[in-house]
């Protein structure tokens, strides 16, 4: 049976949070007033879940159904714990390789990079909680499945995460243009962790200079940038050359 991607009504919602459900964004109607929305509202701070105050309007395009003032986006996966995922990892594989998407927000983009991520053996991909793509229908269907079967986890800030990762014997490598090394000069016969930043602005400062490395891709034609996905795909597959050669 598949997983519904959105459910609505305050207790429902208030009992898919109860039950660790992976909601991804809660909409509620602006004005809301009652002891469940307050509730609600105490137990959404508390999970630290995104929420967005909307006019009804919005709910109701949302969902023709008795909303009561909130519709609630669920995630389709389950997601990993973030430190139990790399701990396993680094304890089974002798060259881990991971992920790191920095606030990526087009859920298509994020469907090709989880089916390359796949086909190229990356052992997890990690998300910032808030500011990322959801995994939506159609992040799914771009994945070709591949959402289903590699590893994805949620953290707060993925500055901590390239910390965290660091002290577990991982060294960090941002994709920037921002810098002299290409690709081809690194090597990355070791553990690794591949950082991709956001569509319009790339990596966050913060998080390049917390970075062990720093690479770009080389560029010969008059556009300054690949797409996200293309260019993680090429930064996959240097991994993959320099490892099954």
């Amino acid at each position: 049976m598949e997983k519904p991607t959105q459910i609505y009504g305050i207790r429902t919602v208030m009992e898919a949070i109860g039950s660790n459900e992976p909601i991804d964004k809660i909409f509620m109607q602006k004005g809301l007033k009652g002891d469940l929305s307050r509730e609600l509202e105490k137990l959404v701070r508390k999970k630290d879940i995104s929420v967005s105050y909307v006019p009804l309007e919005k709910l109701n395009k949302l969902t023709q159904n008795n909303h009561q003032g909130v519709v609630a986006k669920v995630s389709p996966i389950s997601f990993h714990n973030f430190e139990a995922l790399v701990e396993n990892v680094v304890a089974n594989k002798k060259h881990p390789l991971f992920l790191l998407l920095d606030q990526i927000s087009d859920v298509r983009n994020f469907g090709a990079i989880i089916r390359t991520a796949e086909c190229t053996g990356v052992d997890g991909i990690i998300i910032q909680k808030k500011g990322s793509a959801p995994v939506t229908s159609d992040t799914i269907k771009t994945s070709a499945g591949a959402a289903f079967k590699v590893p994805i986890a949620k953290v707060d800030h993925i500055k901590d995460a390239v910390f965290y990762l660091q002290a577990s014997g991982v060294k960090v490598v941002a994709a920037t243009e921002k810098t002299k090394n290409t690709v081809y000069e690194l090597s990355f016969s070791q553990p690794v962790a591949i950082v991709m930043g956001s569509e319009d602005i790339g990596i966050s400062p913060s998080i390049l200079k917390a970075s062990d490395y720093t690479a770009k891709l080389p560029i010969l034609g008059d556009i300054a940038s690949l797409n996200v996905s293309v260019a993680c795909g090429v930064f996959l597959y240097e991994v993959v050359r320099q490892r099954t050669d």
